[in-house]
């Protein structure tokens, strides 16, 4: 199997947008059982005191897996990754961001605003896109 976070090596937010990060797997004889997301190798905690944080895995030929956390705070800087069930980790950085504004910036895909319906929209469209790629 191969594993991919889109998007990478790093990825710079907005504070207050949402994070939105998309692993692909490939090439697996079956979807993987389980796919673990970790920020800063721990494993993440999606009913934490924190809130905002969720995840949809969709299974089938390529499996998906979208960590969507709402409201990003620079405490959610850091490094972001995805370990399916017999598949390697992918890794990727995130840097949350107070109005600085780096020459390459890349933004959130959606913003905090309609919330997690809007970025669950623009995860299965995302999915939808790459299934015809592969």
């Amino acid at each position: 199997p191969v594993t991919e976070i889109l998007g990478g090596p790093e990825l710079f937010i907005d504070t207050e947008s949402t994070i939105n990060l998309t692993c692909v797997v490939r090439r697996s004889p079956e979807p993987p059982p389980f796919i673990f997301w970790k920020h800063n190798d721990q494993v993440i905690s999606y009913d934490s005191s924190r809130g905002g944080v969720s995840v949809v895995t969709i299974k089938g030929a390529v499996t998906a897996s979208y960590l969507l956390i709402q409201r990003a705070r620079p405490s959610d800087s850091g490094r972001y990754s995805c370990q399916p069930s017999g598949a390697s980790q992918q890794s990727l950085r995130v840097h949350v961001l107070q109005g600085e504004k780096p020459a390459a910036m890349q933004t959130s895909s959606c913003p905090s605003q309609p919330g997690r319906l809007g970025a669950l929209l623009v995860t299965l469209l995302q999915l939808i896109a790459w299934s015809w790629l592969a």
